[in-house]
């Protein structure tokens, strides 16, 4: 049995069926060329945003794009005995290390997150769209949430829901690394 083809190897099979350079490429998707050039050989492991960049580029949707026949349905495994073998993305941000745990073609409808936050770190995020909210499970150390006006200081084992339709921070206000497992349900009218 063949083995599923990895994203980098649909984006270049996508990219070169349509006659595009990587130039081109990285002009329609606002994506380095060298980052294309890494994504493509498997070289790095690209975050949501920048796969929905290369899917918007390439003109597919992201079930065209991940050939989601083929493809495990999931992205990453939260079972560290499988970590090796799935094709997790991750990226870190301001600090924060932040793995997909949900499928690519979830993206803006349901997404699952694992953030790591170290000491004095905190993950700022504009607003979703009108009526999206987050879901958060503390699972080790300290976090305060801010969403507009509203604030709660949450320790592990703590759960929190908040509409995140305005500016909101997630921030380590303890003395530990936090770990919190982050659900966002978006709701498009």
């Amino acid at each position: 049995m063949e083995a599923p083809p990895m994203i980098g190897k649909n984006i270049q099979k996508m990219r070169t069926d349509r006659g595009l350079t990587l130039n081109v490429l990285s002009e329609k998707s606002g994506v380095s060329k060298a980052m294309l050039s890494q994504i493509e050989s498997d070289k790095v492991n690209p975050t949501v945003a920048t796969v929905w960049k290369i899917a918007k580029g390439l003109g597919v949707e992201l079930n065209e794009l991940l050939n989601t026949d083929s493809l495990p349905k999931r992205i990453f495994s939260v079972n560290p005995n499988e970590t090796k073998s799935a094709a997790a993305l991750e990226m870190v941000d301001h600090g924060v290390t932040i793995k997909v745990l949900s499928p690519l073609n979830m993206v803006e409808e349901l997404e699952m997150y694992l953030l790591t936050l170290p000491v004095g770190t905190e993950l700022p995020s504009e607003p979703h769209y009108p009526g999206t909210q987050e879901f958060l499970t503390i699972l080790k150390g300290q976090v305060t949430v801010t969403a507009g006006e509203n604030t709660a200081t949450l320790k592990k084992g703590d759960f929190l829901v908040y509409h995140c339709d305005v500016d909101h921070t997630i921030a380590n206000s303890g003395s530990q690394p936090a770990e919190v497992h982050m659900v966002v349900r978006y709701t498009k009218k």
